[in-house]
């Protein structure tokens, strides 16, 4: 046995390990988020709890803020509404570019290829920059579908490639020259997609529009308060961090559990591109 036929035999194992883990986390925070209520030992947003900035200890495990709030409660309500609305923008970024861009490649007389060549030009923006803009036309409130639509073209390129690819195979040629419709052909193939490549495409869809989502709330242009997310959360400690760490620690280490997750649930395939 080769040492090159043990490595092609371990990688997939290895993949699917890591995919698991990173499922199995999502799943543990998607619990969490949905019991936040429950967990969380005080409301959202509950000030004068305790003393400003007060270091963290069995009575506030995670500290308090400036204003006196129990930092893991707000950590929790917080967590819950970045995981909703990165939900949001993934189901956007899925739609607009997994499903669609897998069908524009079977369009007919060049159509897919224009809207190939503008997914691209899209692309090759910096994709927060994109929610920026977008959150600009249509408003703070909407910074859950401006990141999605901001992740949309990068999902578009890869599903319209894998589909052009796939119809250039042997398969689908004989499958055309025996008279099976191009109709036909797309919904086979488009259910061989989803079932081989849907959860990488929206758990890497989830992290890119969780790291979107969650730096338009840190400038500003994300979240509209009392409803706080993680950026939020960590952009309101800007003032204090140094002195107390714990106000942005906590919120910063809740995201990049999610993100990891789902960076981990996708295979860790091709960076954090959708």
């Amino acid at each position: 046995m080769s040492a090159q036929g043990a490595v092609d035999r371990t990688l997939p194992a290895l993949r699917a390990i890591i995919r698991a883990i990173g499922l199995a986390g999502l799943g543990a925070l998607a619990i969490v988020v949905g019991l936040a209520g429950v967990i969380a030992p005080q409301p959202a947003d509950r000030i004068g709890l305790g003393p400003s900035l007060a270091a963290p200890s069995q009575a506030f495990p995670f500290g308090t803020d400036l204003l006196g709030r129990d930092m893991f409660s707000e950590t929790l309500h917080a967590l819950a509404v970045t995981f909703g609305d990165s939900a949001i923008g993934m189901l956007v970024a899925l739609v607009l570019g997994g499903i669609f861009g897998f069908a524009a490649a079977r369009l007919p007389w060049r159509i897919g290829d224009g809207l190939r060549f503008v997914a691209g030009l899209f692309a090759a923006v910096p994709a927060l920059l994109l929610a920026i803009l977008f959150v600009g036309l249509a408003g703070r409130i909407f910074a859950p579908l401006a990141a999605g639509l901001a992740a949309a073209p990068f999902a578009f390129t890869r599903a319209f490639d894998r589909a052009r690819t796939l119809g250039a195979s042997r398969y689908s040629e004989y499958a055309r020259a025996s008279g099976i419709r191009t109709a036909t052909l797309l919904r086979r193939d488009l259910a061989y997609e989803v079932r081989g490549n849907f959860l990488s495409t929206a758990t890497r869809a989830l992290a890119a529009v969780a790291i979107a989502l969650e730096t338009l709330s840190f400038l500003g242009f994300g979240a509209v308060p009392p409803a706080r997310d993680l950026g939020l959360l960590i952009a309101s400690a800007r003032a204090s961090y140094l002195d107390a760490w714990w106000t942005a620690a906590f919120p910063a280490l809740a995201l990049v559990l999610l993100v990891l997750c789902a960076r981990l649930a996708a295979g860790l395939d091709e960076g954090e591109r959708p």
